[in-house]
């Protein structure tokens, strides 16, 4: 999962990227609503989460901007200003959910992947391809009903690729959920990425294969059946 973190102060803004970070999530930070507006303008992200004190401007206006843009990505508000007619007004901008200050980041994390399961439509059951499973919420792989230890990178490649199996993923897309924006990673970079996860995935029933021109596939693997 790619978000943007929209949080200008910094001890914050530190704390909630090493938390993505250990999580498996790639995140970007932007510490006021002109930085967001230039990573939303360049980026995909599968989130926002946003707080309403920036330096620059406030956060609600950022979002009625952004919906009234046609962007309809998820945004979690992060506020301390917890009363009714401050829910309201964050509804009316455009936010998908609340989360006052203080808060746990396992709470913060858990809305997070119910955000993202809403607005693509799915629900608590598994992605599966062949016998590669992951459960919605635990961002945990299994192959065969056996733990993969994946990197944050591989988990983020990987769940590209489960929720588009079958279907070719551009390069440029994939690069774009796997590394942040300020990543000085090179353009083939993702193969790297890619060759980790086809070594862990050997001798499974899936495999990623290579579409010229189109990107990179999840597939399952169809054994041929025994004559008889």
């Amino acid at each position: 999962m790619r978000l943007l973190l929209v949080e200008d102060e910094a001890e914050m803004a530190a704390w909630l990227m090493r938390a993505f970070k250990q999580s498996g999530f790639v995140a970007d930070h932007a510490p006021d609503a002109a930085t967001a507006e230039s990573l939303l303008a360049a980026g995909d992200y599968d989130a926002v989460v946003l707080d309403l004190r920036l330096p620059d401007r406030h956060g609600l206006a950022l979002l009625v901007d952004l919906r009234a843009a046609g962007n309809r990505t998820p945004v979690l508000v992060l506020t301390a200003e917890g009363s009714v007619q401050d829910r309201v007004r964050g509804l009316n901008a455009g936010a998908d959910d609340f989360l006052g200050k203080p808060f746990a980041i396992e709470e913060l994390e858990a809305r997070l992947d119910a955000l993202v399961r809403r607005a693509r439509g799915t629900t608590h059951t598994a992605l599966q391809c062949g016998s590669l499973m992951r459960t919605n919420g635990s961002r945990a792989f299994t192959l065969a009903g056996q733990l993969l230890q994946l990197t944050p990178r591989e988990s983020a490649a990987l769940s590209v690729l489960l929720a588009r199996s079958g279907s070719p993923v551009e390069k440029a897309q994939l690069s774009a959920k796997v590394f942040p924006a300020d990543s000085d990673a090179g353009p083939d970079a993702i193969e790297l990425v890619l060759h980790r996860l086809r070594r862990k995935l050997d001798g499974g029933d899936v495999r990623i294969v290579t579409v010229r021109g189109l990107g990179y596939m999840l597939e399952s693997i169809a054994h041929d059946k025994p004559a008889g």
